[in-house]
């Protein structure tokens, strides 16, 4: 009888060490904005221009061109210049659903195809878990502070150009190493 106690007693401590560490395992996998702190990404170098109808609009971004950073994108950023934004690269164009969740600030949402021209422009509401997503498969979408398109008379069919879109008439150039880049303050 003592012998099956304790048994089931190494077994029993056998189990709970398996789910502590299968649990510790995939906590510490979890993307950087998991803890609840903002990601910043450097500052590309090369200004984003919107091409308007009034002229054009000059924007320093930060690339989002992996999966992870794509995923934490702007969660937990609680402000934003006005003319600062997140560029995401997608590497072909596809279907793209975008939320809120975990993001504070209210948000332009521009969805951009392979040619850099502008699909439409839908606006964040804050936490809000509502899918956002265009009609159509996108190459790339800018994130900006609410108001922001309208206000610099961004509208749907506008071109914008930035080294990681290239323009229409050419292939998006690869992206400039992001090592060297000034990053941006989140407050």
């Amino acid at each position: 009888m003592a012998h099956r106690n304790r048994v089931t007693a190494g077994a029993l401590c056998a189990g709970i060490f398996l789910i502590v560490a299968t649990s510790a395992f995939f906590y510490f996998q979890q993307p950087s904005s998991a803890d609840g702190k903002a990601m910043i990404l450097p500052v590309d170098p090369a200004p984003l221009v919107a091409v308007t109808k009034a002229g054009e609009r000059s924007f320093s971004v930060e690339i989002a061109d992996t999966p992870a950073e794509r995923e934490a994108g702007l969660m937990f950023r609680r402000h934003m210049a006005d003319n600062h934004g997140m560029l995401f690269v997608f590497g072909a164009p596809q279907d793209v659903s975008f939320w809120m969740k975990n993001t504070p600030m209210p948000l332009d949402l521009i969805f951009v195809g392979q040619d850099g021209r502008i699909r439409a422009i839908e606006q964040g509401e804050p936490q809000s878990e509502a899918i956002i997503s265009p009609d159509e498969p996108v190459r790339f979408v800018l994130e900006l502070k609410a108001g922001t398109a309208a206000k610099k008379g961004i509208e749907d069919g506008d071109l914008l150009r930035h080294p990681a879109i290239g323009t229409a008439a050419g292939p998006a150039m690869p992206p400039p190493d992001k090592g060297d880049a000034p990053s941006v303050d989140s407050d």
